[in-house]
């Protein structure tokens, strides 16, 4: 009996210690990601003439969004088809070379996360968008596993603190802001409805103009995990989820929604993410 409660209590602690292990790991890659190699050979790609090149970049090293990514594609296609757009998409960061970037009119991070640039890439991104380029980035592309202060300052102007975990995804109204660029605006009502895992930042978005908002007091915005304590609060009335500013000559365009494959059934959601490639001109 005695060996039977040794060889039980040993298999408990190794689920323990596993289950643990497991934990960290996954919980190190949402925050910082898992680069396996960057990717630095240059892609053939034909432009076609007199059409628009739009970079679609789904690569990530932290958290996939897998399902919101696969659905993305097909819709980033036909508004490509309706506009007359060349859209090319990939997850290899070779295209971020001087020489291609400067052919797309704008760079869309599709819920990409972790460091999915080397060095190099990365001023090559930021050199793109303060020479006239824009770089759009939608949910994941705002967590905090990218680790790069130009990023940070530039497309979010703030710092990503949690999500809410229980119910992790919540419907309630989003409502478009009346004070900016009326291309951005186009063809949204002024209160639509969307279900998404909201963002929550520590703070405001700094040198930012806000596109779209919800209230945050009508979310649950409780973001604590087990030992984790301190992820209870929220942004108030006065909640963005959409926003975009001026960089040198160029732009930036972010978006914290869109974590699932649904958000991209909802038309007013392509439609803003439509405006934003279109106010990029």
């Amino acid at each position: 009996m005695k060996r039977t409660i040794k060889i039980t209590l040993r298999v408990l602690l190794c689920i323990i210690l596993f289950a643990g292990a497991t934990t960290a790991i996954f919980l190190y890659k949402i925050k910082n990601g898992f680069p396996v190699s960057y990717e630095t050979e240059k892609p053939a790609i034909n432009f076609p003439p007199n059409q628009p090149a739009i970079l679609i970049f789904s690569k990530t090293t932290g958290f996939r969004h897998a399902e919101s990514i696969k659905a993305s594609l097909p819709v980033f296609s036909e508004i490509a088809r309706e506009n007359n757009w060349f859209i090319y998409q990939t997850e290899e960061g070779g295209i971020f070379n001087p020489e291609q970037l400067k052919r797309f009119k704008v760079v869309v991070f599709n819920n990409s996360t972790g460091r999915v640039l080397n060095d190099e890439q990365q001023e090559f991104l930021s050199q793109y968008v303060e020479s006239g380029g824009t770089l759009l980035g939608i949910h994941g592309a705002g967590d905090d596993s990218h680790h790069w202060p130009w990023y940070e300052t530039h497309l979010l102007g703030t710092r990503f603190s949690h999500h809410p975990l229980n119910p992790q995804f919540q419907k309630t109204a989003v409502h478009v802001a009346l004070d900016v660029d009326s291309t951005l605006t186009r063809n949204l009502p002024a209160v639509w409805t969307n279900e998404d895992e909201w963002y929550v930042f520590f703070s405001q978005p700094e040198g930012m103009r806000i596109v779209s908002y919800i209230n945050g007091n009508k979310i649950i915005p409780n973001g604590n995990l087990l030992w984790i304590r301190d992820k209870n609060f929220g942004m108030g009335q006065n909640h963005p989820v959409a926003w975009y500013r001026n960089v040198g000559k160029g732009k930036t365009f972010y978006t914290s929604m869109g974590h699932s494959k649904e958000v991209w059934q909802n038309k007013n959601f392509v439609q803003m993410i439509e405006n934003a490639i279109i106010w990029s001109e």
